[in-house]
C-alpha cells in the first residue's frame, strides 16, 4: 500500500520509523454513549477484511478518543470510583495530546496511544502502537467538539442511536463491571445525559453522514465500506488533489446514498434533503 524506503537497520530489516510519511484518509466517528460507534468501526474493519490483518499489511486502523482521558488526581479518582466524576465533559479529555497524536498520524508517523483502565480510572503503563494506514477511523463521543480536531477529518460520521437503547446498553455494560445499578442511573442522569445534550448532540450538525440505528443499519455501513474501498483501490491521490477537508468525498457519498434512496422508493421526483444514513469494554 505504501512504497517503503530501502534503508535498512543493522539487522537488515526496514525500520517502521524509516518509512516515508503519507497522509491517511481520516474519518471521524461520533455519537452518544453506548451508541455503537466502536461496533460500527469494527464492522467496517470486518467487511473490509482488515480485522485480522497484521499491522504490516493493515490498510485501515481504529483509534479511540477514550484512550485520551486525562490522568486523574487522587481527589478526582475518588469521585470517579463513586460515580461522581463527569467523564462526558470535554475537560475530561487530554485534548492537547489527542491533537498532537492525530497530527502525527496524519504525517504518517508511528504513534503510541495511551491505554486507559476504566475499572481503576487510570492510565496503564502499556501503550498501543498505531502504525501508518491508508484510512484511519477515529471514534469517540466528542471527536467533533474541538474545531482543531474536527478540521482534521476528511469525512465525519455520526452514529445516531435511540437514547433508551443507549441507556440500556450502558446499564448492562456497567453492571458487568460490578457497578451498582443506582450509581449507574445517578451518574447517567447527573452527568451523561446532560453532557450528551450540551456537548455531543450539537456536533451532529458537523457530520457528513448520519447513521441511524448504528450497526443494524447495514445499508449505510455497506455504502461507507464501498466508499472506503474506492479510496483503498486508488482514489487516494484523487482526494488529496481535489478536496478540502474531504468535502468533495462527503458530497460524493451523500449523492450515492440519495440515488440509492430514490431507486429504492421507485421514484426520483422529490428532492432528497438528507441522505439515507440519517435518522464493549469501553465507557462510550
Amino acid at each position: 500500500r505504501f512504497c517503503y524506503c530501502t534503508s535498512m537497520n543493522s539487522a537488515g530489516l526496514l525500520c517502521e520509523t524509516e518509512r516515508p510519511r503519507h497522509s491517511p484518509f481520516l474519518i471521524g466517528v461520533s455519537g452518544g454513549t453506548a451508541g455503537g460507534k466502536s461496533t460500527v468501526c469494527a464492522k467496517i474493519m470486518e467487511l473490509l477484511g482488515q480485522n485480522k490483518v497484521d499491522h504490516h499489511q493493515r490498510k485501515v486502523t481504529i483509534v479511540s478518543q477514550d484512550s485520551f482521558y486525562r490522568v486523574l488526581t487522587p481527589e478526582q479518582k475518588a469521585k470517579a470510583l463513586k460515580g461522581q466524576y463527569n467523564f462526558d465533559h470535554p475537560d475530561a479529555f487530554d485534548t492537547e495530546l489527542m491533537c498532537q497524536t492525530l497530527k502525527d498520524i496524519i504525517e504518517g508517523k508511528v504513534v503510541e496511544v495511551p491505554t486507559y483502565d476504566f475499572v481503576t480510572h487510570s492510565r496503564l503503563p502499556e501503550k498501543i502502537c498505531v502504525y501508518p494506514a491508508d484510512v484511519v477511523l477515529f471514534e469517540g463521543i466528542l471527536v467533533f467538539y474541538t474545531q482543531e480536531v474536527r478540521d482534521m477529518f476528511h469525512m465525519k460520521l455520526f452514529v445516531d442511536t435511540d437514547s433508551d437503547v443507549r441507556l440500556s446498553r450502558r446499564v448492562l455494560r456497567d453492571m458487568r463491571r460490578g457497578r451498582d445499578l443506582e450509581q449507574i442511573l445517578t451518574q447517567y442522569t447527573t452527568f451523561v445525559k446532560p453532557a450528551f445534550e450540551e456537548f455531543c448532540l450539537p456536533t451532529k450538525k458537523y457530520a457528513d453522514v448520519i447513521i441511524p440505528r448504528g450497526v443494524d443499519n447495514m445499508v449505510a455501513i455497506n455504502l461507507i465500506v464501498q466508499h472506503i474501498q474506492d479510496i483503498l483501490n486508488g482514489d487516494i491521490c484523487k482526494w488529496q488533489r481535489g478536496s478540502v477537508n474531504g468535502h468533495a468525498h462527503g458530497r460524493s457519498l451523500k449523492r450515492g446514498v440519495a440515488e440509492h434512496s430514490e431507486k429504492s422508493s421507485g421514484g426520483g421526483s422529490m428532492p432528497v434533503k438528507r441522505p439515507l444514513l440519517e435518522p464493549s469494554t469501553r465507557p462510550h
